[in-house]
């Protein structure tokens, strides 16, 4: 009996790694571990939309141009996401009022 003990946790911690988040409304959050150390929550309401939550604050965003990945604008802000799933590429940035990024707030990854 014991032989199968490790076995079970291995396997219960594994599904437990694998759940997604879900918001009240129903929709996924994908969450990030910042190299700063802090998390960042996105969900995309639409395909032409992301609210984002750092620092206690909530942003919607709206989708922009993108030469690569996927990138949302508003509130002076910037959230651009390169991939999907665990490892996938994310960062803040401003946004510059001529409509360019500008510095990088955090540097992201999907955890």
């Amino acid at each position: 009996m014991k032989i199968y003990a490790p076995l079970t946790l291995a396997s219960a911690l594994f599904l437990t790694a694998c759940a997604s988040s879900q918001q009240d409304d129903g929709r996924t959050a994908h969450t990030y571990q910042c190299d700063s150390g802090e998390v960042i929550t996105a969900t995309y309401p639409s395909s032409k939309s992301a609210v984002i939550q750092h620092k206690g604050a909530k942003h919607t965003l709206q989708i922009a141009v993108s030469a690569s990945g996927s990138r949302y604008v508003g509130n002076e802000l910037e959230w651009w996401t390169k991939g999907s799933g665990p490892g996938a590429e994310a960062a803040l940035l401003h946004h510059m009022s001529d409509g360019t990024s500008g510095k990088i707030i955090e540097n992201c990854a999907e955890s």
